[in-house]
């Protein structure tokens, strides 16, 4: 996973779910501008403020340990 695909996937949930950035900003804690950069696949984005914005899409990651890296 990327930077740039994360912030893929967390556009298009977004999306589906009918909220705009302001509205995902608010429900975790975060700014407009960090959903932005979040979507936009800033790589310095802060861990702990992209877990908050998955948990409140929904998003839940799971290890895959046969995939790539994986063991």
């Amino acid at each position: 996973m990327t930077t740039q695909k994360l912030g893929e996937l967390v556009k298009k949930r977004r999306k589906k779910l009918g909220l705009n950035q302001s509205e995902v900003a608010l429900a975790s804690g975060t700014g407009r501008r960090f959903i932005s950069d979040l979507e936009n696949g800033k790589e310095s984005c802060e861990l702990g403020k992209t877990l908050r914005v998955l948990e409140g899409l929904g998003i839940e990651l799971v290890r895959d340990s046969e995939g790539k890296g994986g063991g």
